[in-house]
């Protein structure tokens, strides 16, 4: 058997626009919870979404905008996220998700290079002024933005607030522009991290995002009677299509406990809300379990969530299945540029398949792992994971040449993830072909040690990189935090090892950590890793590819 797969489904695809299926949506739960913004005292049933969207919507044409036009929206999660995530869809504008952790550099880089020609922002969010930064760039390095919207109830010289786009409004112009609108057309940019050069902006369609949300939704059997704690941040695909998407089409309702990660406020809303969902990246979720107060909150309304955006370790899907009321918790695979889901663990999985590998195939998707040549590996062997099907996205935004590079001319998307397929089609993810370290010939993928070291009793969380090494070109490196008020040495941690793994599988390097460097969608950021390690060791990089 070659590990080819493709996800035949019964159930069809949806061809229609995003603002199409939630104007239908809404309407006929419209009666129901849609969003609870806990931070800003919201409820709002989808008859009442549905209303302020459309409001929405006509008023940001009738500032003149036109379908295709580009907007930008810069802010943590709010109920005016949620609004203009919809409406711009309504109103065929192509909303550009902007990283809420953004300096000026990469604000001017972000607005300029996808032409926004407005600009949907907070006031501040921790540490970033945002309209100060706007400001400051001011109108000559931002030559296409004509419009600054303002979140909250101050408002700059210059800007609009967005309290205006939600008044009452003519939607006639609106509902014409909306008819001409086609599943196949740009709705949505998300830049993806540019740890190896300037982000790229991956262009989808309303067809990638829609039926994405929807199909995630079907996994976890989501129903108009769920409501799903949604405490990622919504400018990633997690948030926007995992959270939003896969809620509103299925009449479920979106529960922000904040408007970034808190473990105890995600607690506090999950007890209070009555939750039924919960989702998050492995962090959050180790935070959450770990956090003093943890025991003191009834979890019992947990069903399901998703565990995604990055590697999810075996240990923490028990305790979350174990200790959170998480029975059918779901680990889903993917990438920005794949809508993003490819691969989902289903609700009636045996229990070992749903904690230990990311699933089996999404309907409508294909999938291949090659070799390095491009051959499609035999069942069980590691090789590059590619995707083809509804969910590709369009391209990366005026970069052909970079779009060629990651799709190929058949359609399939070269994802970097190294990872194998069983016989049974089910998927695990080895690690990315960057992180593969070799140490004198032998090749060792991280996540293999990160497991192993998950089980040491003390051991909270973990991440093994390679550094540089003058004799075997690569040594593993462990980056360990320990549980609260435990303690431990480098040797303790070898000797765990030693006897257990693979010789040359035991870390040379070891280091016990308070904190990780982290991307604010809470992914661990191992290059930060390897540079500072290289600096603190004295080392000097062999890797020649």
């Amino acid at each position: 058997m070659l590990s080819y797969v493709h996800g035949a489904s019964a159930t069809p695809l949806i061809g229609t626009t995003i603002g199409a299926h939630f104007t239908q949506a809404a309407q006929r739960w419209a009666g129901r919870p849609a969003l609870v913004v806990r931070q800003q005292g919201i409820r709002w049933s989808y008859g009442e979404l549905l209303g302020h969207v459309e409001n929405v919507a006509a008023n940001l044409l009738a500032l003149g905008l036109k379908p295709g036009d580009r907007v930008g929206i810069w802010s943590p999660n709010n109920s005016e996220w949620v609004l203009a995530q919809y409406a711009t869809a309504m109103a065929g504008l192509v909303l550009v998700n902007i990283n809420p952790a953004y300096r000026l550099s990469e604000l001017e880089y972000a607005l300029n290079k996808v032409g926004c020609v407005a600009l949907i922002t907070a006031t501040r969010f921790k540490t970033s002024d945002y309209v100060g930064m706007i400001l400051a760039l001011g109108a000559d390095k931002l030559p296409q933005l004509r419009h600054r919207i303002q979140i909250g109830p101050e408002t700059a010289p210059g800007f609009t607030n967005f309290a205006e786009l939600v008044r009452p409004a003519d939607t006639a112009a609106m509902r014409q522009a909306a008819r001409l609108l086609q599943a196949d057309d740009p709705i949505n940019i998300q830049f993806t991290s540019g740890t190896t050069g300037a982000p790229k902006g991956a262009t989808l369609t309303h067809h990638n995002i829609l039926n994405n949300g929807f199909f995630v939704g079907e996994a976890m059997r989501l129903t108009e009677r769920d409501s799903i704690c949604i405490p990622v941040p919504l400018y990633h695909c997690f948030g926007m299509v995992l959270g939003n998407m896969a809620c509103t089409t299925h009449g479920s309702a979106m529960v922000y406990p904040g408007e970034g990660f808190d473990p105890l406020e995600t607690l506090r809303t999950v007890a209070a809300e009555r939750c039924t969902g919960l989702h998050g990246v492995p962090t959050m979720f180790v935070a959450q379990l770990t956090h003093p107060e943890f025991p003191s909150f009834d979890l019992s309304s947990l069903r399901t969530g998703i565990m995604a955006g990055s590697p999810c370790p075996i240990e923490v899907m028990r305790q979350a299945i174990d200790k959170m009321s998480l029975r059918e918790i779901t680990i889903c695979y993917g990438m920005t540029e794949t809508s993003p889901v490819s691969f989902q663990t289903h609700v009636d999985d045996p229990l070992e398949r749903r904690i230990g590998t990311v699933g089996r195939i999404h309907p409508h998707v294909e999938v291949k792992i090659v070799d390095s040549e491009g051959r499609v590996v035999p069942r069980g062997t590691v090789g590059e994971l590619c995707t083809r099907g509804y969910c590709v996205m369009l391209g990366y935004w005026d970069e052909p040449e970079r779009t060629a590079e990651a799709i190929d001319a058949a359609r399939w998307m070269h994802t970097g993830d190294l990872a194998t397929i069983d016989a049974e089609g089910y998927c695990n993810i080895v690690g990315r072909i960057k992180d593969m370290v070799i140490r004198g010939g032998e090749n060792i993928y991280p996540r293999e040690v990160e497991e192993f070291l998950f089980r040491h009793p003390k051991v909270a969380e973990v991440q093994v990189i390679g550094v540089p090494d003058p004799r075997m070109v690569e040594e593993l490196c462990a980056w360990i935090r320990l549980k609260p008020g435990e303690t431990a040495t480098d040797e303790e941690i070898r000797d765990f090892c030693r006897g257990q793994i693979a010789h040359y599988k035991v870390p040379k390097h070891i280091r016990f950590v308070e904190e990780f460097p982290m991307t604010v969608t809470g992914k661990v950021q191992k290059f930060l890793m390897r540079e500072k390690m290289v600096t603190e060791l004295g080392l000097t990089e062999q890797r020649t590819a």
